[in-house]
């Protein structure tokens, strides 16, 4: 494979300009010179001998270690959320981010600012070259932020590391963790390429973050996937916990602004009426997982106590949020972020759409990277969707909106079909497809990928 640098899609969005840090933009153009997210080559080596070199920053904290296909970023605000309401220091490192490169390196819930990022990015970076040095391949964008994570962490010092893969789980550059929880969330198919064409394939892979003696909590699984998770578990001599057996949820009701839930936890406790200001019953079960996670961490259901303090709980996941997860941006009409990428993150959004609103005419918005199942992705939403306004977002991963327009019209037809080039103007021609319903009960939803969602939340000012 090259070593040659391709342009990161995280330095041109204009989310990412580094706000009015010189620091940050400067910072974020060296990563800019780094393999991107999307390239990928199979190997912990570069970040094993960093850490190596780091004196081992990863392993001064307990850590639980997040995979799965969708669903992951939430999770692990949640499973952040929950340790922090019994006084836990947290770190939380996930990925991609909706905004500003900060926001993967999260201290006690919230971004590290841009002049603590600084500054981690130049403690670390005269290890990183000389990784680079010694490699045949130059570290990548998010090897190095890994890095700089499990760095930033250790020097806090956090109580705990929550964790979330980039892609994948053997081979992740966090792989390096010995984490005592994995968490793995529903697993459908993205990034077949490089992970595989079939569920368990690509369980395979996602299920090496269960390490020797670890507690793996597992979220339902396709047969194929369930089978590899539970062998990797075997070999490993972990405990697996499943959703639906071991704990998981037991009822749920719409609500106004989320939903309640009543939840089973590892010790058989029933946590009873939860308010999640999440919509959707995928957001149900992610909080299933979280919690069964911290469970696990503090010993729940292996002899010691049967549950956690319910209050603290409760608070912790009303205080939740899940930035371009079905956020609403607007009203009259309504807008909706929800940042679905692949047929499987379409499928729970646009059920949960279904569920938790009353659209009477719902328009879509639509802007793809160009290495996803664009077409599956379509075909879920299109019995959602009266029309849709196809656009491009302002990274090179974008689908080019000519070719994305093709497919729409394959799908939708033509007449349902509109093009603007621009997202901005995009987003204005969809509000005004939508107010054309003259009884109200209008939507737009915005959609497609993290960085249209990203750049549609700077542009309704949403921080």
């Amino acid at each position: 494979m090259s070593d040659k640098a391709e342009p990161n899609p995280y330095t041109v969005r204009p989310a990412d300009a580094g706000g009015t840090d010189p620091e940050l933009r400067a910072v974020e153009a060296e990563l800019a010179t780094r393999w991107p997210e999307n390239k990928l080559e199979p190997s912990r080596d570069r970040i094993e001998a960093l850490m190596d070199i780091l004196g081992q920053p990863q392993r001064s904290y307990p850590s639980i270690h997040i995979t799965g296909t969708n669903g992951k970023t939430s999770t692990a605000r949640m499973i952040e959320q929950l340790l922090g309401a019994f006084e836990l220091r947290t770190g939380r490192y996930t990925s991609p981010h909706v905004e500003s490169v900060t926001e993967r390196i999260s201290l006690d819930g919230a971004p590290i600012s841009a002049e603590r990022f600084v500054e981690t990015y130049r403690d670390v970076e005269p290890y990183v070259r000389m990784v680079d040095a010694a490699q045949p391949v130059a570290m990548s964008f998010f090897e190095v932020l890994t890095g700089m994570a499990y760095a930033a962490f250790a020097d806090a010092p956090v109580d705990v590391a929550v964790v979330e893969v980039g892609m994948g789980g053997t081979w992740d550059a966090t792989n390096v963790i010995d984490a005592q929880v994995a968490v793995i969330t529903p697993i459908g198919l993205d990034h077949t390429d490089k992970l595989g064409d079939t569920t368990g394939k690509i369980a395979v892979e996602k299920s090496g973050i269960v390490k020797p003696g670890a507690l793996a909590v597992v979220a339902q699984q396709q047969l194929d996937a369930a089978e590899q998770i539970l062998r990797r578990a075997v070999e490993v001599d972990a405990t697996v916990a499943r959703e639906g057996m071991e704990f998981g949820v037991l009822r749920r009701e719409v609500a106004i602004g989320g939903q309640l839930v009543t939840l089973r936890g590892l010790g058989g406790h029933e946590y009873q009426d939860l308010f999640i200001p999440l919509h959707g019953d995928h957001q149900a079960q992610n909080a299933a997982l979280a919690l069964a996670a911290v469970e696990a961490f503090f010993g729940i259901g292996q002899g010691g106590a049967e549950h956690l303090d319910e209050e603290k709980v409760r608070q912790a996941l009303f205080g939740v949020s899940s930035p371009g997860r079905l956020e609403v941006v607007r009203r009259s009409p309504t807008v909706i972020l929800d940042a679905a990428h692949n047929p499987h993150g379409a499928q729970a959004a646009a059920a949960a759409i279904g569920e938790a609103f009353g659209f009477t005419k719902l328009v879509g918005v639509i802007a793809t990277s160009g290495d996803k199942d664009v077409t599956g992705l379509l075909e879920v939403f299109e019995p959602i969707l009266a029309e849709v306004v196809i656009t491009q977002n302002s990274t090179h991963r974008a689908m080019p909106v000519d070719r994305l327009a093709a497919i729409a019209v394959e799908v939708f037809g033509e007449d349902r079909v509109q093009v603007e080039p621009r997202l901005d103007d995009a987003i204005d021609a969809a509000v005004t497809l939508a107010e054309e319903e003259d009884l109200g009960g209008a939507g737009v939803l915005v959609t497609g990928s993290v960085i249209t969602v990203g750049e549609a939340r700077l542009l309704f000012g949403r921080k």
